[in-house]
C-alpha cells in the first residue's frame, strides 16, 4: 500500500511486516520536567533490573513516571521503549510498603491499598505484589489479595506510553526540535502496540501483552489496560504482562515470566561456577562480594559476538573502551575471560584512519560505541567516538596482564595488529609534540573536552582554580603509558619479537626518567595532576598519582611520599581518597570530579600504595571503601560519593545521579582483594606468586578457590595471626607452581 501524503497526522505507513500503520503525529522533541541539573528527584534510588540487552528503571513502587530526568523506562539498544508504566487500583496509587531486587534481572515490590469505594474498602484491607523479571522482554505478574472478610470489586489499571526517545535525549545532552513520526497505539488479541518511525527511516515498536486479556483504552498516545476484578475473602487474583521491544520487526519471544525466570537464572549460574570463589568468615564481607559479583554480571553485554562490561545503568549500558578495559583489568581474579571478550571488541573496533570529527586517529581505541537513532542520524559523534585519551595504553595494559593470568598467546598472536597500531599511536599521535608524553587536544566540536577518566569540563585545574589550556598530559596518563610498555613488551618476548620488546623497554625507561623529573612536586610531596600546553605543572593535589603508584612509574622516595600524602586530612575523606584535595579553591565535595569519592579510584590508589610499602594507608583505604559499601543499598559501591568528612555513624552522603550499578566500582573490590592478599600470576611461567599479603584488623581469613592461572586451577587460603598473615595451599589443578613471599 503505498504512503499517503495528505499531511502528518492520520497518514498511513508501511511497516517492517508488511502491516498497515497510522501516524498519530509528528513526534516533538521529548519533554522532561524542568528541573536543575542534578535533579532533585534523582536523589532517590531507582528500582533497576538488567539482563543481556535490555535494562528498566522505575520508582520503588514499580511505577515510570514520564518526564523525569532520572532515566526511568525500559531500555533496548540506546532506546527507551516504555517511558510510562503506571499502577492504579480504582484509579488511585497503591501505597509502597517494601522493595527488593531478588538478584539483577528480578525485583519484588509489596503495595497496599490506600482507602477505596469511598471507605468501603478500608486501606490496607489489599496486598499488592509486583514480581518483575527482565530476559529479553520485560515481564511483570501483578498479585491483588484481598485480606478483608468481604467481598472486594474494584478496577485494577495499567497507563503506559512510550516516547521511543534515544537515551542521549533522556540524560537531556541534546533535544531535537523534531523528531521522527509517532504511530498510532493499535490495539491487539492481548494488548496494545506502540509504534515510531525514526529519523533514520527504522520502525521501533513496544508490544505490550496481558494474561487475562484487559479492556483496552487508547488514549492519544497513551494507552490504559484495565481488568475489573471480583475478589472473595481471603481471595487473589493474578494478572500477568509482557513488554518486548522490537527493531525493524524483530523482538525476543515471549517465553513467559517463569522461563525468563529460569534462563537467565542459568546463565548468571554458569557465569558464577567459572569465576574464582571468594569467601569470608563474616556474612558483612561476603555481601559486599557478592553484590559486587551480582552488579558485574548484571551488566554483561555480548556485542559483535564478544562478551564484555557495560559501563553503568542507566546512561551508560554500550561500550566504553575505559571502562570496560579498567573493568576488566579490575576483575582478572575473578573472571579473565572478561578480558578476552573486551580486546577483542575494542581491537575490531580500533580505529584505522584519522577523523576529527570523531576524535580518531589510527590505533586509538574508542570511547563510546553508540546505536540508537541520534548515533545513526548523525547527531553525535559516536559511531563510535574516540576522545579517550587513556584507552589505549589500557588496551595494551590489559592485554599485558591478561597474558600473565592465562597465557593464552594464540588470542594475543591474533590481537597482534591490533597492539602494532596501538603502541604506534602512543609514539605518534599520542604525544602531540614529540616530548615522550601522552597529550590530548580535542578536535570534534561535539567532543569532549577533557579525555581522561576524569572528563567533566572543570576536572583539570591549576591551584588557584583556572582551567588548563590544551594540549594537556595527564599524570596518571603517563603511568598508564609505561606500564603498557612494560607489560606488552613481555607478550613481545612470548610472540619471538625480542628486538621490539627491548626498544618498548627502553621507551618505559626513558619515559620514567622524565616523568619523575617534570611532574614531581617537592613543596606537595606529591605529583602535579598535568602538564598544561605550555609545559607548565598544573599543581593541583589530586588522587591521579595513586594510578602512577600502581603502575610503578614513581622513583622509590617519591613514591612513599605520593603514598603518605594521598591520606592526609585533605585528601582523604573517611570513605576513601578525595578527586581533589580540600584545600583547592576548586574544592566541592559534591562536584563529580573536584572533591567526590570514587570507589574504583580508591581500589587502585590503594593497590599503588600497597607496591611502595605504605601497608598502613592501604588498609585505611580498604576500610573505607568496604564501609562505603556496607553502608549503601544492598552492600553495593556506587559509581562516586560526595565527599564531606566521615563523622561518627553518620552516612555517607550520596550522590544524586550515580549510577548504580556501575561497572568499574563494582569490581573495586576484587582490585583491592588481590592488592591485599598479594597475588599475581605468571602463566606463561606455570606460576602464582602470593607477595606479603596482609588482612586487616577487621577479617580474619578468606579463602579462594577456583582461582584461575592458565588451564590450572588453585584453591589458597588467608588467615590472620596476630599481625601477620598465614597462607595455606589447599588445592591445586595443573602444572601450577605457587610461591609465597612473606618478607
Amino acid at each position: 500500500m503505498a504512503e499517503q501524503e495528505d499531511g502528518t497526522a492520520g497518514r498511513r505507513i508501511t511497516g517492517p511486516r508488511g502491516e498497515h500503520l497510522r501516524v498519530l503525529e509528528q513526534a516533538g522533541p521529548v519533554k522532561l520536567r524542568p528541573a536543575p541539573r542534578i535533579a532533585a528527584e534523582a536523589g532517590g534510588e531507582l528500582l533497576t533490573l538488567k539482563h543481556g540487552r535490555m535494562f528498566v528503571c522505575s520508582r520503588p513502587n514499580g511505577d515510570i513516571n514520564p518526564g523525569l530526568a532520572t532515566g526511568e523506562g525500559v531500555y533496548a539498544d540506546d532506546t527507551r521503549y516504555l517511558s510510562r508504566m503506571q499502577l492504579r487500583l480504582d484509579g488511585r496509587a497503591p501505597v509502597l510498603l517494601s522493595w527488593a531486587n531478588g538478584s539483577a534481572y528480578e525485583g519484588n515490590v509489596e503495595l497496599t491499598n490506600p482507602e477505596l469505594d469511598d471507605g468501603e474498602v478500608p486501606q490496607m484491607t489489599l496486598s499488592v505484589r509486583r514480581r518483575r523479571v527482565v530476559n529479553e522482554n520485560l515481564y511483570e505478574r501483578i498479585e491483588v489479595h484481598n485480606h478483608g472478610q468481604r467481598p472486594v470489586e474494584l478496577t485494577v489499571s495499567l497507563r503506559l506510553g512510550c516516547d521511543f526517545a534515544d537515551i542521549f535525549e533522556v540524560r537531556g545532552v541534546r533535544q531535537r526540535i523534531s523528531r521522527g513520526e509517532l504511530l498510532e497505539p493499535e490495539t491487539t488479541e492481548s494488548g496494545v502496540a506502540f509504534g515510531y518511525r525514526g529519523e533514520d527511516r527504522l520502525f521501533r515498536q513496544t508490544f505490550v501483552a496481558a494474561e487475562p486479556v484487559p479492556e483496552v483504552a487508547v488514549e492519544g498516545p497513551d494507552a490504559r489496560l484495565s481488568w475489573a476484578l471480583r475478589l472473595p475473602p481471603r481471595g487473589v487474583a493474578q494478572l500477568t504482562v509482557s513488554v518486548a521491544p522490537s527493531l525493524q520487526g524483530k523482538r525476543g519471544e515471549d517465553t513467559g515470566i517463569d522461563a525468563a525466570r529460569r534462563a537467565a537464572e542459568e546463565q548468571v549460574a554458569a557465569w558464577r561456577r567459572s569465576c574464582t570463589s571468594i569467601q569470608g568468615p563474616y556474612p558483612s564481607f561476603n555481601r559486599v562480594i557478592a553484590a559486587a559479583q551480582r552488579d558485574l554480571g548484571s551488566l554483561m553485554i555480548e556485542a559483535d559476538g564478544e562478551r564484555l562490561v557495560a559501563a553503568g545503568i542507566p546512561w551508560y549500558v554500550a561500550p566504553f573502551g575505559r571502562d570496560a578495559l579498567f573493568t576488566a583489568y579490575e576483575m582478572l581474579m575473578l573472571d579473565p575471560d572478561a578480558a578476552r571478550g573486551t580486546l577483542r571488541y575494542l581491537a575490531r573496533h580500533q580505529a584505522v584512519r584519522d577523523d576529527p570529527e570523531r576524535d580518531a586517529e589510527p590505533g586509538k581505541i574508542l570511547h563510546e560505541l553508540r546505536v540508537g537513532e541520534l548515533a545513526r542520524c548523525g547527531y553525535i559523534p559516536h559511531t563510535p567516538y574516540y576522545g579517550s585519551v587513556d584507552a589505549t595504553p589500557l588496551f595494551l595494559m590489559l592485554a599485558g596482564a591478561y597474558h600473565r593470568w592465562t597465557a593464552d598467546l594464540t588470542t594475543l598472536a591474533e590481537l597482534r595488529p591490533a597492539l602494532d597500531a596501538a603502541v604506534e599511536w602512543m609514539r605518534t599521535y599520542g604525544d602531540l609534540d614529540g616530548d615522550g608524553f601522552i597529550e590530548y587536544r580535542r578536535r570534534s566540536p561535539a567532543g569532549l573536552v577533557n579525555q581522561g577518566w576524569k572528563d567533566s569540563e572543570d576536572s583539570v585545574i591549576h591551584a588557584d582554580g583556572s582551567r588548563a589550556e590544551p594540549p594537556i598530559a595527564l599524570v596518571e596518563v603517563q603511568g598508564y603509558a609505561y606500564l603498557a610498555r612494560m607489560r606488552i613488551a613481555d607478550v613481545y618476548d612470548e610472540l619471538g619479537e625480542r628486538d621490539v620488546a627491548a626498544e618498548l623497554r627502553r621507551e618505559a625507561t626513558r619515559l620514567r626518567r622524565a616523568f619523575n623529573d617534570a611532574f614531581w612536586m617537592p613543596e606537595e610531596d606529591t605529583y602535579a595532576l598535568a602538564l598544561d600546553g605550555s609545559k607548565r605543572q598544573v599543581r593541583s593535589v589530586t588522587s591521579n598519582p595513586g594510578h602512577c603508584l600502581y603502575c610503578g612509574i614513581a622513583d622509590p622516595d617519591k613514591g612513599r611520599k605520593t603514598a603518605d600524602r594521598l591520606v592526609a586530612d585533605d585528601l582523604f575523606s573517611g570513605w576513601g581518597v578525595r578527586t581533589l584535595s580540600a584545600g583547592s579553591p576548586a574544592y566541592n565535595p559534591v562536584s563529580y570530579h573536584n572533591g567526590s569519592v570514587w570507589p574504583h579510584d580508591n581500589a587502585i590508589v590503594a593497590a599503588g600504595i600497597k607496591r611502595y610499602g605504605a601497608q598502613a594507608a592501604t588498609e585505611k583505604i580498604v576500610g573505607a571503601v568496604f564501609d562505603a559499601a556496607l553502608a549503601g543499598n544492598e552492600a553495593r559501591l556506587p559509581e562516586l560519593l560526595c565527599g564531606f568528612p566521615r563523622t561518627g555513624e553518620t552516612p555517607y552522603v550520596a550522590y544524586p545521579v550515580a549510577c548504580r550499578p556501575q561497572a568499574w566500582a563494582a569490581a573495586a573490590p576484587f582490585m583491592i582483594l588481590q592488592a591485599l592478599l598479594g597475588v599475581s600470576a605468571s602463566a606463561q611461567a606455570g606460576l602464582l606468586e602470593v607477595h606479603q599479603p596482609h588482612l586487616p584488623a577487621w577479617i580474619d581469613a578468606i579463602e579462594l578457590r577456583n582461582l584461575r592461572v592458565g588451564a590450572g586451577r588453585v584453591a589458597l587460603s588467608f588467615s590472620r595471626r596476630g599481625t601477620a598473615t598465614a597462607v595455606a595451599v589447599l588445592d591445586i589443578s595443573g602444572d601450577i607452581r605457587v610461591t609465597i613471599h612473606q618478607g
